[in-house]
């Protein structure tokens, strides 16, 4: 992995200077470009998948067919555009359609369906992954390459414990107040956590749930309920990194004292530190698919900085390179004309990323979740925990892949 990563500025060179034949792989790559929601999560993700295309062409591509990316724009907001999207790789003849997300899952997963190309997506959704265990022989190739969201929320109630344990923080309270923005993504999170918190045995309380709905003018009013409560953690279930950015704006003029913040999944997006200008300083936040900085994920964040520069997202990049990479994989002994013996081979498939091992050989079609499904590291895509430390994303969780400690923030000195 190193060496080839390594190596990487070579490859795209020669693959910019190769031409297109029709003999080559096509891949789908539906990337929202204008859409006003997921445009910097999909150019990593992209960004990453091309990483691993000029890699694998560098080295003759696949039984000596070159990769290609097909890349439309998708409206992630509409499922008219979510299928017109889809139908237009169909009809390119792609080989397999590969996804950062999407937000209305069901009508990409019928379009892809429709001609059974084989799909892999990274959705974090619990109706995706259902529709697939109810329907197995309609979405047969469809898989999803990480975990999905409820363990942003079961899974950090959990961490919390661990996290008391370690003596790195002592809560000023075991109440939980949950900020829950409308879409169903972030209120099946929301769902999760409340759900811990009842399983708890009365050693976490459900303060409060206040709601949100995108997109949020003005966070005063939000702010002024968490101070009325008090509450020793604040959850915030919301994915946009510009407004999550904006509360951490104002909560740090005006901060609820001695909460632990938890702002879920969009400090990941790179241009959350730069628009909070500091002011998440001491937050922590979660993603359930990452990079971990193992010696080949600090290799990976290296060449993909060297090429678009620093402003990297935390989460797609390596979703990106280990998704090309597990299709390469597969099409080495499957034609890729074949949809179904490549769907048959990537349930079969165990494949040890960047972000994780991923694995698909059960109902949902979908990896592990470590430490909440799997306790052994090797066999799952890890629930990493950070926290803004000195104005850089630092993994404080789980304990094996921790970059530090926690931090008490300053509002809570």
């Amino acid at each position: 992995m190193t060496t080839r990563l390594a190596g990487y500025a070579a490859a795209a060179a020669l693959t910019l200077a190769t031409p297109a034949f029709a003999q080559d792989i096509l891949i789908g790559i539906p990337t929202a470009q204008s859409s006003v929601v997921g445009v910097a999560d999909h150019a990593d993700w992209l960004n990453g998948a091309q990483m691993a295309i000029d890699a694998i062409n560098a080295e003759g591509g696949v039984n000596g067919r070159m990769l290609r990316a097909e890349v439309v724009d998708i409206d992630l907001l509409s499922p008219e555009g979510t299928v017109g999207a889809f139908q237009a790789l169909n009809a390119r003849g792609v080989s397999a359609i590969a996804s950062a997300f999407v937000i209305i899952p069901q009508p990409a997963m019928d379009a892809a369906a429709a001609s059974g190309v084989p799909y892999m997506h990274g959705n974090t959704s619990l109706s995706s992954v259902e529709l697939v265990a109810q329907n197995p022989e309609r979405y047969r190739n469809i898989f999803m390459i990480d975990p999905d969201e409820t363990w942003y929320g079961y899974g950090f109630v959990r961490y919390l414990d661990q996290l008391e344990a370690s003596g790195q923080w002592t809560p000023a309270n075991h109440r939980i107040h949950i900020v829950q923005e409308q879409i169903a993504y972030t209120q099946v999170i929301s769902q999760a956590a409340q759900r811990a918190i009842a399983e708890s045995g009365g050693r976490w309380e459900l303060a409060e749930v206040t709601d949100i709905q995108f997109p949020v003018q003005d966070w005063t009013p939000v702010i002024n309920a968490l101070k009325d409560e008090g509450a020793g953690v604040v959850f915030v279930s919301h994915w946009i990194a510009a407004e999550l950015a904006a509360f951490a704006q104002q909560f740090a003029y005006d901060p609820t004292p001695d909460s632990l913040v938890y702002l879920q999944y969009g400090p990941s997006q790179p241009e959350f530190l730069d628009l909070a200008r500091g002011a998440g300083e001491g937050m922590i936040w979660g993603t359930v698919l990452g990079t971990p900085r193992t010696e080949s994920g600090v290799a990976f964040r290296d060449a993909y900085m060297a090429l678009h520069g620093e402003n990297m997202g935390e989460v797609y990049p390596a979703s990106g390179y280990d998704t090309i990479q597990m299709l390469a994989e597969v099409w080495r002994t499957t034609d890729p004309a074949d949809f179904d013996a490549v769907g048959q081979a990537i349930r079969h498939l165990s494949y040890q990323g960047l972000a994780g091992t991923y694995t698909f050989d059960r109902d949902q079609q979908r990896p592990l979740n470590y430490p909440w499904e799997t306790d052994v590291l090797a066999e799952g895509i890890p629930h990493l925990i950070y926290q803004v430390q000195d104005n850089h994303h630092t993994i404080i969780l789980p304990a094996e892949l921790a970059e530090a400690e926690y931090q008490t923030p300053h509002w809570a000195q």
